[in-house]
């Protein structure tokens, strides 16, 4: 899949947008439900309840991309949560304009009990899990059985789990939870995501248990008089 969010898309000039809950007339948005459709399509004949999102490097829309595709699947009628697993970089909770307190951390940690970490957003049908406090081991953390038996529990109170990501170049992170989601989504950056980057990243996840979906082409500069497009693939 393919998503061109044109000139007027701020993201990358340092503002985060929850643009699909903002401004959910604008064609942007309307790109974002064209994400969501695509993804349903791409479950057809299967059960797709765990979604991790994830890029080949940093600073390519992963997070703006994961929050507001998260917003069109809530402001369908599915309950989702959405889990900053970015346990090194953690951004979800700036875009939701929320604390990273007490978070997926703390819960895996045996801190906090899951179901006093989750708390809803401003978006209805959305629920948020932080990172929490950054520890000495993602890596090993997301991997533990703890992880794996948190995400049934969070199975067993949402209809959709969605899950923000490390790079998959940068860290082994991704690729762990990977293994552990029913499909993977790859975002890229027109302009700066590097062809080769982008093909190493896909490689090492289409090794994982989980299928990947597709990519996400986001920042493509649109010219004049050119119209918002999406293409599937």
């Amino acid at each position: 899949m393919a998503l061109n969010f044109g000139s007027k898309q701020k993201t990358f000039q340092g503002e985060r947008q929850l643009i699909a809950h903002t401004t959910p007339k604008s064609p942007i948005t309307e790109q974002y439900r064209n994400i969501r459709t695509n993804i349903q399509f791409a479950a057809v004949g299967e059960q797709f309840r765990t979604l991790m999102f994830t890029s080949a490097n940093p600073s390519e829309g992963k997070t703006t991309t994961t929050a507001n595709t998260a917003v069109v699947f809530a402001q369908q009628g599915q309950k989702v949560l959405l889990v900053d697993a970015d346990l090194r970089k953690p951004a979800t909770h700036t875009i939701l304009r929320e604390k990273n307190v007490n978070g997926l951390t703390s819960v895996l940690a045996g801190q906090h009990p899951l179901e006093k970490c989750i708390r809803p957003t401003l978006v209805e049908n959305l629920y948020f899990l932080s990172a929490g406090a950054i520890p000495p081991n993602p890596a090993e953390m997301l991997g533990s059985s703890r992880m794996k038996t948190l995400t049934q529990e969070m199975l067993e109170q949402f209809d959709l789990v969605i899950f923000d990501t490390p790079p998959v170049l940068a860290v082994t992170d991704a690729q762990v939870l990977a293994n552990l989601c029913d499909g993977i989504v790859l975002v890229v950056r027109s302009g700066r995501t590097d062809k080769d980057a982008a093909l190493k990243a896909k490689n090492l996840l289409q090794n994982a248990t989980g299928k990947l979906l597709g990519a996400i082409l986001n920042d493509k500069q649109q010219k004049e008089n050119e119209h918002y497009y999406y293409y599937g693939n």
